[in-house]
């Protein structure tokens, strides 16, 4: 009887703690505590990991890059092609100061590499690819096919120069991101067109600045920006996000929270790329020169009907939400909780704190 008394009362207090560990996934309102929290909902020893990862994090080999000659190899292109077809253990590649002019692809059989680079003196990966002569989703500076992908304080720019309205192929991604299960901490991509193309998988964006002019955060994935800066470098219509939702049994879409918008421009939110485009906005501040309409159908009336967006106790001079579009929405407390939390990413089974060099 003792026996029993006892495993029940373990079982209770699994599922107390689990259920506690669920609830912590809940992004915080208060932006202060938003780093402990992520301390304690990443622990690398937690046992709801991928098997793989948490068995290639046990393995962690380091290469270093250095142009100057200082490394393992004067350029990341290299670094890349020492990395054996199917790898399987984590595989840091640390990046010494300086830009690096490359354009590079991290393929599907190499999982769980890491760039990493100092916070101090961020590494600059350069190209200036457009889609005039690689099409858009080839453009890339870097394009990153691979699961488990990280960056630590890395620059991720394209070059190309910025469009003007006649120009035609003039969009020019600095980051793709087509794995599954990346994170992005304390990261900066540059660029004007379609500057990141977050293409496909769940991924997470913490402590990012990303600059761009029009659709400069775009793609069909399902992703957490936290803690970002968004800004605009347009001159006149300029846009922040293209997703592309296509169908309604897709649980994917663009959230963030606790984001700061600024920079220039006749400035809109999002845009309907896709029929079902969905993107929130919570606890962000928004600028005066956000357009009032905050979103854009892109000359797609009917998708008016399907897209989702949405926004949440957003504040500064642009948050006024009495001349929004009618097809865009405020979020209750109920809806808006599906969006803020790490569950809408999966987080529990693969995301993972920066490493510390």
């Amino acid at each position: 009887m003792a026996a029993c008394c006892t495993m029940l009362i373990l079982f209770i207090a699994f599922l107390y703690l689990h259920n506690t560990a669920i609830a912590d996934l809940a992004i915080p309102t208060n932006s202060h505590t938003i780093n402990q929290w992520l301390l304690d909902n990443t622990n690398p020893m937690r046992v709801e990991l991928d098997a793989e990862l948490a068995e290639a994090e046990r393995n962690t080999i380091v290469i270093t890059v250095n142009k100057y000659g200082k490394g393992d190899f004067r350029n990341v292109t290299d670094a890349i092609n020492s990395i054996p077809v199917g790898n399987k253990v984590r595989t840091i590649i640390k990046i010494a100061p300086g830009i690096y002019h490359e354009k590079l692809l991290i393929d599907s059989s190499k999982r769980f590499v890491t760039f990493y680079g100092d916070p101090n003196s961020m590494p600059r990966i350069s190209f200036n690819g457009t889609a005039k002569f690689y099409t858009t989703y080839n453009s890339a500076t870097v394009a990153v096919n691979s699961d488990y992908f990280m960056a630590s304080n890395i620059i991720f720019e394209n070059t190309a120069p910025r469009p003007t309205p006649r120009m035609e192929g003039a969009q020019a991604v600095a980051m793709r991101i087509s794995g599954q299960k990346a994170a992005f901490y304390n990261c900066r991509f540059y660029g004007y067109q379609d500057t990141l193309l977050d293409d496909s998988g769940n991924h997470f964006f913490k402590d990012c600045f990303i600059r761009g002019s029009t659709d400069f955060i775009f793609g069909k994935a399902q992703s957490i920006y936290l803690n970002c800066e968004l800004r605009s470098d347009a001159i006149g219509f300029g846009v922040i996000t293209a997703h592309g939702r296509d169908h309604k049994g897709l649980d994917t879409g663009f959230v963030f929270a606790h984001c700061v918008v600024n920079g220039g421009g006749n400035l809109f939110l999002g845009r309907a790329w896709r029929s079902r485009s969905r993107v929130v906005f919570a606890y962000t501040y928004l600028p005066s020169n956000l357009n009032p309409k905050g979103w854009d159908d892109m000359g797609f009336p009917w998708h008016q009907r399907t897209v989702f967006y949405g926004e949440y106790k957003c504040m500064g001079p642009g948050a006024v939400t009495n001349q929004r579009v009618n097809y865009s929405r405020v979020l209750t407390d109920r809806q808006a909780r599906h969006f803020l939390d790490l569950n809408f990413i999966h987080a529990s089974t693969w995301l993972l704190p920066p490493p510390k060099l």
